[in-house]
């Protein structure tokens, strides 16, 4: 039996004899559903070759909907349009059946703003989007704490340019050019109320059980923005970390050294 056997073995026995689950998953989780994950300069211009020369951070920043909403609203319209486009890949129906049959529960971690636990049947109270989420919308200025579902918000963009062709969405209350609720880089005017409400939820189930009986299958974090992978160390649960390029973990933590779902039906085989 190789190592990656017997990791795997690991993995699933720490997830067998758990009473609880903590799901983290980082932009890698969406990579199988076809989603990029903007890893590195070169996978951003993969991703968006009309920005070439430029860096992810610089394209989500709050300044441009200010300075160039044309531009702002034409990269994250594309994406709100990606995202809704996407079907989650079938790793996220193996959680959602290890999930279910946890005594104490679960919950899920994620720095994706995606919306893709929702889509594929998580239920909204057990999801913490510690970097907000595309399909809510807030003011850029912000007038007030106010965040309000996207839902009815349809972007045209010119594929070849990356720019909006469609009226940019206005703030409900001041009628200044809304935004995506979304922690961006360099971002002083994000409203975290919906993100906070959902942190109380996440930091209240925590305290129902001892960290002993909990574990944790973290999902393609990366080092770049490492949010998810500082939390999944930080919950005191067994790690398990589920990651195709950076996949050490600290001591008695599980390293697999896979892709999301990959890794998740070779547990699932095993389970």
């Amino acid at each position: 039996m190789n190592n990656l056997e017997q990791e795997l073995r690991r993995a699933a026995e720490a997830i067998r004899s758990a009473q609880a689950l903590l799901i983290a998953a980082g932009a890698g989780m969406g990579v199988d559903s076809g989603l990029p994950d903007f890893r590195g300069p070169e996978g951003f211009w993969k991703a968006y070759p009309p920005f070439h020369g430029r860096k992810f951070s610089d394209l989500s920043t709050p300044h441009w909907f200010r300075t160039d909403p044309g531009l702002a609203w034409g990269f994250f319209g594309h994406r709100l349009n990606l995202y809704r486009a996407a079907i989650p890949h079938a790793g996220f129906q193996i959680l959602r059946r290890w999930a279910e049959r946890m005594p104490l529960g679960y919950f899920i971690f994620t720095s994706n703003v995606d919306g893709q636990f929702q889509k594929a049947g998580f239920p909204s109270e057990r999801i913490l989007e510690c970097h907000g989420s595309i399909h809510h919308l807030q003011c850029s200025t912000p007038c007030l704490n106010h965040v309000w579902p996207a839902d009815s918000l349809q972007m045209d963009v010119d594929q070849t340019t990356i720019r909006t062709e469609s009226q940019t969405p206005a703030c409900l209350e001041c009628g200044e050019i809304a935004r995506p609720n979304i922690l961006m880089f360099h971002d002083r005017s994000w409203v975290d109320d919906r993100s906070e409400e959902q942190a109380r939820r996440y930091k209240a189930w925590l305290r129902k059980f001892d960290p002993a009986q909990l574990v944790v299958i973290e999902m393609g974090a990366g080092l770049a923005v490492p949010s998810v992978r500082y939390e999944s160390e930080c919950s005191g649960g067994r790690l398990i970390r589920i990651n195709p390029r950076d996949p050490a973990t600290p001591e008695d933590g599980i390293s697999l050294p896979l892709g999301a779902l990959a890794g998740l039906r070779r547990l699932d085989e095993i389970l």
